[in-house]
């Protein structure tokens, strides 16, 4: 229970302290936005950002709020998968799972931060828990409970919604129904397709956007996944992601999965489906994104989907088992153990500094990680661009431009001003707000924000006019230097 409540705290400090990072505030800046769906991802995490803003205001606090929501409910679903697969002991081993999850970097960080992940995985284990359930009654009466299967096609909707990351999890009931010979009659069970047709719906506002976009988000998926322009296979990136992804759910943790994925549980019986589904779903999304490493890359979280089953899994090795009571206790080491908490604990800390109080990059090189550098210094750009905005003509008689979509939705969030547009080499959601925007831009007096990173090209200093030299805007912390903002006027 220590261990709880200093993950707890820690958590705490993240939440009400760190400046959202660059997609953070990418995301929050959609919801401002609103539209059926958006270039790099799906709506569902946007129009609940939209939604929270627009009834308590923009913080911190709010940007994080919905996490706890979609936190609830999902340790809630872990509570009665418990219940559900060790009904005498499911208060020990639900507190095991709480650990597991708090001391795996991948799930500290990503049920914190206010991206698509937090409720792509609630609603995905929604879906795979109202599945298991149906399918386990299923294979014993030949019926299962309707509603338990259109609620798991419902869930599922959501998550696509989401992510399209989802379509593993849905993969993962197809597999277990045609490899379970109990199960293959679902085939030709009309309640199946209408759960499907469901989950189908999901995807519904993505197609609007996409017909309406000449189906660019579909393409840069494809584009993203498979590199068509010298075809090569990148073993270096297959390394990377496989050991990022051990380094990220916890070398410990993966120790437990090996051994819950290579024998059979005794829980098998009172879960037929249980275990069969957890199989299929870490094998598809793994062994996929795996492929799409060795065509092209795969970052480690993209996988987060792989181990929700195995958790609880994990939490009953090394008890007595609950079918067998009697049995010859085992000398099997529990988990986790105080080396998978430590060792979550010291990456949770560090991850909170590194994102809240100083980016730990900057101790081992004057450039690297950029990405956690923008974190800091945006109180002191907002003075500047401000100050700099008043000798213009005041707020809204002035255009604001950036670099890059990370500074451009940093500096919409510090201004609470949805109108900062990017303009860069990179494809992004700016590129379809800009056609839309220009008209009410054009002549107005322009203020151009960059950094060495993505630095101010002639072809963006041509389009926007801009003029020679730049307000140099230094960002240190602590006294040690960070980076440096530029700022740059011109005429839109």
């Amino acid at each position: 229970m220590a261990f709880l409540l200093v993950f707890l705290v820690v958590r705490l400090i993240f939440w009400f302290v760190a400046f959202p990072n660059p997609d953070e505030a990418y995301y929050w800046l959609w919801g401002q936005r609103p539209e059926w769906s958006y270039y790099d991802h799906p709506p569902f995490h946007a129009w609940i950002q939209g939604l929270f803003a627009s009834v308590l205001g923009r913080s911190e606090f709010v940007v994080r709020l919905p996490n706890l929501f979609s936190n609830g409910l999902f340790f809630c679903l872990y509570y009665k998968i418990c219940q559900y697969l060790y009904p005498d002991h499911y208060q020990g081993k639900f507190k095991r799972v709480l650990l597991l999850l708090f001391a795996s970097p991948l799930y500290f960080l990503f049920l914190a931060l206010a991206w698509h992940d937090h409720w792509l995985i609630t609603f995905s284990l929604l879906g795979m828990y109202w599945f298991i359930t149906f399918a386990d009654r299923y294979r014993e009466t030949g019926k299962g409970e309707t509603w338990r299967l259109l609620g798991a096609g419902a869930a599922m909707g959501l998550a696509l919604l989401c992510k399209y990351s989802a379509v593993f999890v849905l993969a993962g009931f197809f597999a277990t129904i045609v490899t379970d010979k109990k199960l293959r009659s679902l085939l030709w069970d009309w309640r199946l397709y209408l759960a499907g047709a469901i989950a189908a719906g999901g995807l519904v506002p993505i197609l609007i956007w996409n017909l309406q976009n000449d189906w660019q988000s579909f393409q840069y998926y494809a584009d993203r996944s498979v590199q068509t322009a010298g075809f090569s296979l990148r073993w270096e990136s297959l390394l990377g992601f496989v050991l990022f992804s051990i380094l990220m759910v916890s070398p410990f943790h993966c120790r437990g999965f090996w051994k819950v994925l290579r024998k059979v549980s005794p829980l098998k019986v009172l879960s037929p489906v249980y275990q069969r589904l957890a199989f299929w779903v870490f094998i598809i999304s793994t062994g996929t994104l795996c492929i799409v490493s060795l065509l092209s890359a795969a970052l480690y979280y993209w996988n987060i989907l792989a181990y929700l089953l195995l958790f609880p899994l994990v939490a009953g090795l090394g008890s007595p088992s609950t079918l067998q009571p009697n049995a010859a206790p085992k000398a099997v080491r529990r988990f986790p153990g105080l080396g998978a908490k430590v060792y979550g604990l010291l990456f949770a800390t560090l991850l909170v500094v590194h994102y809240a109080i100083f980016p730990l990059s900057a101790l081992v090189s004057k450039e690297g990680d950029p990405d956690s550098r923008m974190l800091y210094g945006w109180n002191q750009v907002e003075q500047v661009v401000k100050n700099k905005m008043n000798e213009l003509g005041g707020d809204r008689a002035v255009a604001l431009f950036t670099t890059d979509y990370r500074s451009a939705s940093a500096l919409a969030y510090q201004l609470n001003r949805a109108d900062v547009l990017a303009i860069s080499e990179r494809i992004d959601q700016f590129d379809f707000w800009y056609p839309r925007d220009y008209p009410t831009l054009k002549g107005k007096p322009a203020l151009i924000l960059w950094d060495d990173w993505h630095p101010l090209t002639d072809e963006v200093r041509s389009q926007l006019s801009a003029e020679p030299g730049a307000i140099e805007i230094p960002v240190t912390c602590f006294g040690k230097w960070i980076k440096n903002y530029y700022l740059t006027t011109g005429r839109a």
